[in-house]
This record gives structure tokens, C-alpha cells and sequence, in this order.
């Protein structure tokens, strides 16, 4: 407890936590209370509206494209540490680096998910707001709405954890920064994209992400035009175990990697 109470301090003694909170508000509302205000009906081609439960999954699920953010904040915590040359510190303080690395992770999977849940309430008063705005029912229950927006929590806690996995690899920040960005940002959606290739992108993060939520738009509207076949997602579950895995692989490299190394 003490030293999780220890990192907590040394995390909010930094902007990251505020900056977290901003993205969060920002992505969220953002996002999400523009195209329900706008209307996924006025796009073109028109989509379902918010007044049906596929326009509410649309416009909910559109928001994991967003999660390269918090990958982003899990990086940069990490990397941090090692730029300021106060993770050797802080390892001399506490010898036991395991313990201390674990405590670290478990503070950081807590950064995740309160990102998660700030934009997940952020982009609930804003899909209610634009609802009321333009007088209209939302086509799902708060019931259902709240598990859409949890889920995306979820998968914000998992890829806080990845973010911290790419930065405990790469430790130069500006390098790991580069890895998630053009990863989360540019190569899965190209992997999306390619015929052949995109088979793999079910089993990506980004396509798992996607079978959690149900949100199959992008891979339906590449069906329609890939002629050699594209991408089906998981179902709801597996796509929730595969992330799990993924947020095991990444606790796993976030913990072993700098055990097994120097600081310098």
C-alpha cells in the first residue's frame, strides 16, 4: 500500500493525470456529440440515427478509434521516468524492483481506466444532450448504454497497459511515442485495408476492441468493396478474452522487461 500510494503521489505531482482528464472530457464529448448532433442519418451514405439502437452503437463505437490516447498517456508515464532519470532513484529507494513495478502498473491501469470513465461519461451527457437538443429518443436503454460506454473504459484501462508495455520496451520517448502512434493510429487500419492481410486485423487490439463493442461498420463497408473478402470480427466475448490476453502480455512485458536490464 504504501508503495502504491507512493506512485499515486509521484503520478499527480505531474500534469499527466490533467491532461489525462482533458482527452478524456475532449474525446468523449467531442466525438461523440458531434456526430449525434449532427446525425449519422445526414452522412452520406445516410447511417442509422441515434433514435435506433445501431445508430447509438455506431456513434458509441466510433470512439474506440480514439483509444491510441490513452496507449499514448501509458507510454509517456513510463518513458518519463526514464527521460528524468528518476526511475534509477526511485529503484535505489526501493530495491525490490518487482514489487515497485508492479505497484507502477497497477497506478498507470488506474490512470486507464479513469480515462475510460471520464469519456465514457463525457460522451454519455453529450449522446443525452444532442438527444434532447434535437428532440429526439435514443434507440437504446441506459441499461444498454451504459454497457457500450463501460466496455470502452475497459479497453482504455488495456490500452494504458499497452502503452506502458511499448514504453518499457523502447524507453526513449519520442521513439516510443512514434511505435504507438504509427501503430494504433496508421498500421492497423492499413492492415484493415489490405486484401489478404486484413484477416489478421480480428486478432489485432484495435479489431478485438471492435468485436467487443459491436462495432462492425468498417469492416462491413470494406465487405462491400475488397473484392477478395475482408475481415469478420469475433464475437462480443472472445473479443473481451483476446484483449484480456493482450492486457496480460503487455502487464507481463511492462514488469519483466526492467527487471531484466540496466538503467543506462
Amino acid at each position: 500500500m504504501n508503495l502504491l500510494r507512493g506512485e499515486a503521489i509521484r503520478l499527480f505531482s505531474t500534469r499527466l493525470p490533467l491532461w489525462a482528464l482533458i482527452a478524456a472530457s475532449a474525446s468523449g464529448a467531442g466525438l461523440t456529440g458531434l456526430l449525434a448532433l449532427i446525425g449519422p442519418e445526414h452522412s452520406t451514405p445516410p447511417l442509422p440515427g441515434i433514435d435506433t439502437a445501431e445508430g447509438v452503437s455506431f456513434v458509441v463505437g466510433l470512439s474506440g478509434l480514439l483509444l491510441f490516447v490513452p496507449a499514448l498517456l501509458g507510454t509517456i508515464a513510463i518513458t518519463s521516468e526514464y527521460r528524468h532519470r528518476t526511475i534509477g532513484t526511485t529503484f535505489l529507494a526501493v530495491p525490490q524492483r518487482g514489487r515497485l513495478l508492479a505497484a507502477k502498473l497497477a497506478v498507470y491501469v488506474l490512470l486507464g481506466l479513469g480515462y475510460g470513465l471520464t469519456a465514457a461519461l463525457a460522451s454519455a451527457l453529450a449522446l443525452l444532450g444532442a438527444a434532447t437538443l434535437r428532440g429526439v429518443t435514443l434507440g437504446v436503454g441506459v441499461g444498454t448504454l451504459a454497457t457500450m460506454l463501460l466496455q470502452l473504459a475497459a479497453a482504455a484501462a488495456v490500452y494504458t497497459v499497452l502503452g506502458v508495455a511499448i514504453g518499457a520496451l523502447a524507453r526513449h520517448q519520442l521513439l516510443a511515442i512514434g511505435i504507438v502512434v504509427g501503430y494504433f493510429y496508421f498500421l492497423e487500419p492499413v492492415l484493415m485495408l489490405l486484401p489478404g492481410l486484413n484477416h489478421v486485423y480480428p486478432y489485432l487490439p484495435g479489431g478485438a476492441t471492435a468485436a467487443l463493442t459491436d462495432f462492425t461498420l468498417l469492416t462491413d463497408a470494406l465487405a462491400t468493396q475488397v473484392p477478395l473478402g475482408t475481415a469478420v470480427l469475433l464475437p462480443p466475448l472472445a473479443g473481451a478474452a483476446l484483449l484480456a490476453v493482450y492486457a496480460l502480455v503487455g502487464a507481463g512485458a511492462g514488469l519483466l522487461v526492467p527487471l531484466q536490464r540496466d538503467l543506462a
